[in-house]
């Protein structure tokens, strides 16, 4: 972890704050900043999403009702964490905040057929939506706020790019 170097203004014996905002104290840092990989200088929910992948991997062989169970954990565990480490940041959408992007990216893989070829379709098909923000997700965007905001536009993504994912391998596949 680096740290912001202490100036004139920094209390003797203060803790100085941590860079990004990142406080690897609190729990739902490490969660909202997707375990570390949201602090990437370059391109945070991209590495995020990349960062998302071996956890579907481990999640993809549980039945599907038990896959979304998980889902629906992971979102409930995300608005929590996203909406504390947005207010502890005074920010309302902070770019290294990725837990967003795992789950809307688990969402996007919830029916995809296995194989690589799939998981890349499925990472890039949500990448694209996440970045482009077509209608609705560009709207709940600016108007959802709070955890609840940060999470739905990603889950929206999600739902979108497995929609095209699963188009595509009923075409494909059959």
């Amino acid at each position: 972890m680096t740290t912001s170097p202490p100036n004139r203004d920094t209390p003797v014996g203060a803790v100085p704050r941590p860079r990004g905002g990142f406080d690897p104290r609190r729990l739902h840092h490490w969660i909202a900043f997707g375990f570390g990989s949201g602090l990437a200088p370059r391109a945070p929910g991209t590495v995020g999403t990349l960062a998302a992948v071996p956890l579907y991997l481990a999640l993809a062989p549980l039945a599907w009702p038990l896959y979304l169970g998980v889902l629906l954990g992971l979102v409930v565990l995300g608005i929590w964490a996203c909406d504390r480490t947005a207010r502890d940041l005074d920010d309302a959408d902070p770019s290294a905040i990725v837990w967003d992007e795992w789950v809307g990216f688990l969402l996007t893989m919830v029916a995809a057929p296995s194989g690589w070829p799939w998981v890349i379709a499925g990472f890039l098909i949500f990448r694209l939506f996440d970045i482009w923000k077509p209608w609705p997700i560009g709207l709940v965007d600016r108007r959802v706020h709070g955890g609840l905001g940060i999470m739905l536009d990603d889950l929206i993504a999600g739902a979108m790019a497995a929609l095209v994912l699963a188009i595509a391998a009923w075409w494909l596949v059959g």
